[in-house]
């Protein structure tokens, strides 16, 4: 029991501290509102379910011992959290230019104007999963720390897992309250230049950080 309170203080402060999870979530909630950072969430759940299976079963240790698979992963995962960071700074740029032309529908601020395009429910959802796979702390601690959280000398797959579970419930309340955070944020914002204003430098500081995170995953050693 100890040691399960130990493992859940642990993840706890690794889902909290800052990283591209967060900065996902946050970019997602400026452009799609709730239901997107929802998505995201759900792939951010999923995904810790893949870190815990490649720990459990080896895959990671495989990794670790080819230079090539670790480097060709290494750069995947830099390439599209690059990926997503300079397309959240176009949005913010092209959000802006749509702003200024149309401040304005009939007599609603555009800030409470719905997006008339289809939540892309798939595109959301895979953005949570692939950021969670490729997100270097979270790795780091399942080829690292996790085993050593296991008991080899009498080894259950099933304990096993209701660690990664525990970590996978932590991840979606944690960041379901960011969401929660986030949309009364908005709410309380009165005035609707000052909503889209933060909109965009929001989208732009997120970007810019998943840029940040590329670089970090690049320079990141076996």
């Amino acid at each position: 029991m100890n040691e399960l309170l130990t493992f859940s203080l642990v993840v706890f402060l690794l889902v909290i501290s800052p990283g591209p999870n967060a900065v996902l979530i946050v970019k997602t909630y400026t452009i799609h509102g709730r239901s997107g950072a929802l998505l995201n969430i759900f792939g951010l759940f999923s995904a810790t379910f893949a870190h815990g299976a490649f720990s459990i079963l080896g895959l990671s240790a495989l990794v670790l011992q080819s230079a090539e698979l670790f480097t060709l992963i290494k750069w995947l995962g830099a390439a599209y959290l690059f990926y997503i960071g300079v397309k959240a700074l176009y949005q913010s740029f092209q959000f802006n230019m749509d702003a200024r032309v149309s401040p304005t529908v009939g007599n609603h601020s555009l800030s409470s104007v719905k997006p008339n395009k289809k939540l892309p429910v798939l595109s959301l959802y895979f953005e949570g999963v692939m950021t969670q796979i490729l997100n270097p702390k979270v790795s780091m601690f399942y080829l690292a720390a996790f085993p050593q959280f296991l008991a080899f000398d009498a080894f259950s797959y099933s304990a096993a897992f209701s660690m990664v579970t525990i970590h996978a419930v932590i991840i979606f309340f944690w960041f379901l309250a960011l969401t929660a955070t986030l949309h009364w944020m908005r709410s309380v914002k009165s005035n609707a230049f000052m909503r889209l204003d933060l909109k965009r430098w929001l989208q732009r500081l997120t970007g810019s950080a998943m840029v940040y995170f590329s670089a970090l995953v690049v320079t990141q050693e076996r």
